[in-house]
């Protein structure tokens, strides 16, 4: 029993871990190689893409999305889709899609003459699923191997440590007050029964053995 209860809670954790992993946001330095528009036909990763951009008519199949195509600093690439989030989630409020991919051409460059780039997104890099992270924002920078420091991600995970230790507390102190001395109390009565029971076998016993002699 013990296993069940220790691999539940692994695979909650491990849900916990991914969702936060997909939604927080993340940050790559990169140089944009080329930006452009393709029609793209959702299937069974459509849950990985946004909602349709805002205005734009709702519960399309397909519909054209904006990519920016980056290399790392290493010469692998990483292609990012670039969709409004609007007021769904995650909750970055993603209105100005046009905006940003006219800052992301405007920061194309060469590998002769790179302009490296910080690339503000969420989401993930999935290449036999065609699942894309989201750009949320592009930042030119001039060193590509300057430290980022992620405070947005550090203040959310001590807010949300903050609020799971207060809950669990709570609801520590709820079990002990309320829960435990009515499951003391069910225990004290089936051991009460459970006595009763041994006295009235010990009464009978012994009435059946005077009455046999």
């Amino acid at each position: 029993m013990a296993y069940i209860k220790w691999a539940f809670r692994a695979v909650v954790a491990l849900f916990v871990v991914a969702f936060l992993h997909y939604t927080l946001p993340q940050h790559d330095i990169v140089r944009i190689s080329d930006t452009y528009e393709k029609r793209v036909d959702f299937g069974e990763n459509s849950i990985f893409w946004a909602k349709e951009d805002t205005g734009n008519a709702t519960g399309t199949v397909n519909r054209d999305v904006f990519f920016i195509q980056t290399i790392k600093k290493n010469g692998k690439p990483l292609v990012y889709r670039n969709e409004d989030t609007g007021w769904g989630w995650p909750p970055y409020f993603k209105f100005d899609t046009s905006n940003l991919q006219t800052e992301a051409s405007d920061l194309r460059s060469t590998s002769e003459n790179p302009k490296w780039v910080m690339v503000t997104h969420y989401g993930w890099r999935i290449e036999f699923q065609s699942i894309f992270p989201n750009a949320i924002a592009v930042k030119q920078v001039a060193d590509p191997d300057m430290t980022i420091i992620p405070w947005l991600n550090i203040i959310i995970l001590v807010v949300l440590f903050a609020v799971f230790w207060a809950i669990r507390v709570r609801w520590l102190r709820f079990w002990d007050r309320r829960i435990d001395p009515i499951v003391e109390g069910v225990d004290e009565g089936w051991d009460n029964l459970a006595d009763s029971a041994r006295e009235r076998r010990g009464r009978f016993s012994r009435w059946l053995a005077s009455w046999r002699r």
